[in-house]
Formats: structure tokens, sequence, C-alpha cells
């Protein structure tokens, strides 16, 4: 995730009430449905930029005429593609950049870079219960102080990852 003609990220917030947890500073939102596409958008932006409803109506920009939106959830419940995430993210003049996983990773100017959002498997689960299911799933990753934090929305808060060597 780039500044698209910009230096430097968004300005970080003071965290909400599901950020408790979380370091002094960074903001981290908590899974809610399948929703995880918006809580990576926000939890990278550092703020609550986008909810449902606006992923929805990006959805509804992106495919207008279709009855059953091919860019989330038939339920409703979320589970937004990438294309949302690109639509949301140019709405905010930033770009996301396409990385091929088969690239070295020292290729990457972390000094550019406002944060990470992955696309990761990831197991299902109803309440306690663990399902023999694996679905994929955003999160974000974002550099604060040095120190670059995992804020999988799963997460009850922010995991430190460590510094540039340990994010590589």
């Amino acid at each position: 995730l780039q500044a698209a003609g910009a230096a430097g990220g968004p300005a970080m917030s003071e965290p909400g009430p599901e950020a408790a947890e979380a370091p002094p500073g960074l903001y981290h939102e908590r899974q809610r449905l399948e929703l995880c596409a918006v809580h990576a958008l926000n939890n990278v932006l550092q703020r609550p930029c986008f909810s449902q409803e606006a992923a929805d109506d990006i959805c509804k920009r992106l495919a207008p005429d279709a009855r059953l939106n091919p860019h989330r959830s038939l339920l409703g419940t979320g589970n937004y593609d990438v294309n949302v995430i690109m639509a949301a993210l140019q709405s905010l003049e930033l770009a996301a950049v396409w990385w091929d996983k088969r690239r070295p990773l020292e290729q990457l100017v972390l000094g550019q870079i406002v944060g990470f959002i992955l696309n990761v498997p990831s197991n299902v689960s109803l309440g306690f219960v663990s399902l023999p299911v694996r679905r994929k799933h955003w999160l974000a990753v974002r550099q604060l102080c040095g120190t670059y934090y995992n804020l999988d929305s799963k997460l009850k808060a922010p995991a430190p990852i460590g510094g540039e060597d340990e994010l590589r």
C-alpha cells in the first residue's frame, strides 16, 4: 500500500474502544461477521475510514447491474474481494501495489510503503469450535515507532513482528 503522489501515510488517530488492548497509539479493530477486508483497511490506515455500508456501496458501484454481487458474500455479511479493497484505497488517493511472492523481499522499499494488506488462509470457526475448513482472510501489517505489527482482526491485540529484518 503506497501513497499515490503523496509522501508518508495517514495520520495516526487515538485508538477506539475495540483497540483497548493495543499498544498506545496503535489502532486495532477486532473481527466481526466476515468484515476482515474492512478491518484490514481500517487497521492499516490506523483509523476507522470504512464501514460495512461503505464497502457495500463500493460493491454496488463495481457491479451496478448485478443481481448477485460478485464482490461480496451472498449473505451480505462481508467477505469482500480485492477489488473492493483497491477501490476503497483509491478513494483515499492510495494505491495497492501487487507483490508477487516469487520476488525477493529485499526489493521492497519499506520507506515508501504505508502498510501491508495480506490475503492468507485461515481456519473457520463457529464460536469456540474450529471447523475443518479453510478460507481466505484479509489482515493488515503496519509499522509504528520502528516496530511492525500484525494487525489481524482475529487477534485480541496487535502482535509485534519486529523490525525490518524480522518483517522480511
